[in-house]
């Protein structure tokens, strides 16, 4: 999505090998199709939906774009898509690592929605046929889905939101900079003890039983005439 309001077709990933047509049916129009065993986005796959990002924006060099990625392996290590984007007039910007969360626009105004429309139609679908969602039932669910978060409204206030347009420098107090830190740090409190001086370590094992700290007193009878003593090996205490 831009902060214009306008949304790029989305590109779902199926967990297989094989295309079939069945699997397209009742999909958003314009939705890019892709199969990988792991169902996950990988390089190559990347590469094909920068090619699709780049026909359905058309930029020129009186129209560059800005794009604006969270810093996955397969964006930033893809040296295809670098080049693609030079050529083609796209700067590439990546967010910081572990910001995605405040300044991703998605991830402020439609992951959470979007998933909650899907979860939606999943529950009336299975209400209605009586059976579990297969990648076959996927394409026009999650079509109906996405057609619901793509608004307009949406899109301008995830960009304003995250202070990336219009753009607003102080989008962000000290607070959540200081939270942030807080989250992250860990107490100087907590160390662990090292051997020096390259001595080796008394205990290699992380197992350490009670009785390796303080053995356990065993009991060892003593017969004294007729009286029975029970005396505590290794303690001061008598029972008699």
């Amino acid at each position: 999505m831009n902060a214009a309001g306008g949304f790029v077709p989305p590109m779902i990933i199926f967990p297989r090998k094989n295309s079939s047509e069945q699997l397209k049916k009742g999909a958003s129009p314009g939705t890019l199709f892709a199969f990988h065993p792991s169902g996950w986005i990988e390089t190559e796959l990347f590469t094909k939906w920068f090619d699709h990002f780049l026909k359905r924006t058309n930029p020129t060099k009186d129209s560059p774009v800005l794009l604006i990625l969270d810093g996955h392996h397969s964006h930033t290590r893809n040296t295809d898509v670098v080049i693609k984007a030079r050529e083609n007039f796209v700067t590439i910007l990546c967010l910081p690592p572990h910001t995605s969360h405040k300044m991703q626009p998605l991830d402020k105004t439609v992951m959470g929605a979007l998933k909650t429309f899907y979860s939606e139609e999943i529950r009336v679908f299975m209400r209605a046929h009586n059976r579990a969602v297969t990648h076959f039932d996927m394409g026009e669910l999650f079509g109906r889905a996405y057609t619901k978060i793509q608004t307009a409204e949406r899109s301008i206030k995830g960009f304003s939101t995250t202070g990336i347009y219009p753009f607003r420098r102080d989008v962000f107090s000290d607070e959540d900079f200081l939270a942030e830190q807080q989250r992250h740090h860990v107490p100087h409190s907590v160390t662990a003890d090292f051997p020096e001086n390259n001595e080796p370590a008394l205990c290699h094992s992380p197992n350490i039983l009670p009785k390796d700290i303080a053995p356990i007193p065993q009991l060892k009878k003593n017969r004294l005439g007729r009286k029975k003593t029970w005396s505590c090996k290794g303690s001061n205490l008598n029972s008699e």
